[in-house]
């Protein structure tokens, strides 16, 4: 009798453990995107137009850092010294594309309530879901080598620090940005937006200088053939500018980001209409930050088409734009010093900004994909510190020429584009899945661009590489 009563007491036990563990699997498994900040932030029902879309402001802003980072510098400046006005018409595709992808991406996290990372997860094999970790992982690698070159080169040009220990001391943003996170993400918001606003008046003054050719720019929104490197002498130098303009333009991390802050604003789910109206205020607050963006990108070409045109040999690098708005052989009657200060604080900015938003995709990407949490200092140092290896490398084999570095940055740009698709197949998969999303499925027709933005980004980037391998 004693010896069923043990057993009886051993068996409720165990039964207990096994109960307390599954409950702690089921709250890691349904445990929200970005859980401190999910639904924290409340939007009445009721309110005006404008404060309502003043509320939902904020998430559209994180997302537009990642359109105007330092990897898209060096590739639109570049492509209008090299090319003219003849790449804005890849900067407006980039940009209505973003568009289309970025309300995908946020809607799928309001409407299904997870992000694309766990989404992922949740409803593709292991193997898919390790194969797209394993991409965007590499991507995110990317875009920090932007943030990393860019931040860095500024930090030499300001202070004249050595460019190795200017690159070293980036690191540091890791804890800049967990200072940040105690402020309360509308606090970031209001930050990152004063920041862009800042890239945004400094590029209009330096564009509104150079008095760039205003037919020449309208002319340049038009798409023309020579974009594929048709009819031009180095084909293929085109090409790769407009991939590397897309790949920085259209970020493929953005997506997933997107997809979790979304979802900070608080939303009724037993009411179908609030839903519609996180969903609606979303795509504005979405729209009118890219369309901000859009505008920061063309100002970065015609800049380099008005000022750098017939000069695009002496401006592939940062410090060589640096150093020729300060040269009024290059930038006529208005270089001066106070230009090339500009030109670097917005640098610093861009880099500084990409910094949060990287951070936060980092987590994203580790907990949805892997479900297992890390603290964000540690997310953000392996990513950085990995980042930081081919930079290091080049920088102590090369020493200060820093047109190696910008030159690593461009082609980081063009993998970037490459794993772009690897990214929106799945979203438009998910969004176009009336399982997943119900009644806000996408519609047929943004179904089929979506689809067919990614068939071509995967035909011209084969084809870059084939070419460029066979070079």
């Amino acid at each position: 009798m004693k010896d069923y009563k043990f057993y009886a007491i051993i068996r409720d036990k165990f039964d207990l453990f096994l109960e307390r563990r599954l409950i702690v699997s089921l709250q890691q498994f349904e445990r929200k995107s970005l859980q401190e900040i999910n639904q924290s932030i409340d939007v009445p029902k009721g309110i005006p137009f404008w404060k309502t879309l003043l509320l939902f402001s904020g998430p559209g802003s994180l997302v537009a850092v990642g359109y105007m980072d330092p990897g898209n510098w060096i590739t639109s400046v570049v492509g209008g010294a090299q090319y003219r006005y003849l790449l804005l018409s890849v900067v407006l595709l980039s940009s209505l594309i973003a568009m289309q992808l970025q309300q995908m991406a946020g809607k799928l996290g309001i409407v299904h309530r997870k992000d694309l990372a766990q989404t992922t997860a949740h409803h593709l094999p292991k193997w898919l879901r390790y194969t797209l970790w394993i991409v965007i992982e590499l991507a995110l690698m990317a875009t920090d080598l932007a943030e990393v070159i860019g931040s860095g080169i500024a930090l030499h040009l300001l202070f004249g620090w050595p460019l190795l220990f200017s690159i070293l001391i980036t690191i540091f943003d890791v804890f800049l940005l967990l200072g940040l996170m105690h402020l309360g993400f509308r606090k970031i918001e209001a930050i990152v937006s004063t920041l862009i606003l800042t890239i945004l008046a400094i590029f209009g003054y330096l564009v509104f200088l150079s008095k760039p050719d205003i037919g020449g720019i309208f002319a340049g929104f038009l798409p023309q053939k020579e974009v594929l490197g048709i009819g031009l002498p180095k084909g293929n130098e085109a090409l790769t500018l407009a991939l590397g303009i897309i790949g920085a333009t259209v970020m493929p991390h953005n997506l997933y980001l997107h997809s979790s802050i979304s979802q900070t604003r608080k939303v009724d789910y037993k009411d179908p209409a609030d839903i519609k109206r996180a969903v609606r205020f979303m795509t504005w607050d979405s729209n009118i930050e890219l369309s901000l963006a859009f505008v920061v990108n063309s100002l970065l070409l015609i800049l380099g088409a008005a000022l750098f045109f017939g000069h695009g040999d002496k401006i592939g690098a940062f410090s060589s734009m640096y150093n020729a708005l300060k040269d009024n052989h290059i930038a006529g009657a208005i270089a001066s010093p106070f230009l090339s200060t500009l030109f670097a604080i917005a640098l610093l900015a861009s880099g500084q900004n990409s910094t949060i938003t990287g951070t936060l995709t980092g987590q994203i990407v580790m907990e949805g994909f892997l479900r297992f949490r890390l603290p964000q200092w540690v997310v953000r140092l392996m990513t950085r510190i990995i980042a930081l290896l081919p930079v290091i490398i080049v920088a102590i084999l090369f020493g200060d020429q820093e047109h190696v570095l910008d030159d690593l940055l461009v082609y980081s740009q063009v993998f970037l584009s490459a794993a772009l698709p690897f990214s929106i197949f799945p979203l438009v998969y998910f969004t176009s899945n009336k399982e997943i999303m119900g009644e806000h499925v996408n519609a047929k027709w943004n179904t089929f661009l979506g689809y067919l933005v990614a068939i071509v980004l995967t035909i011209l980037n084969f084809n870059l590489i084939v070419t460029t391998f066979i070079k």
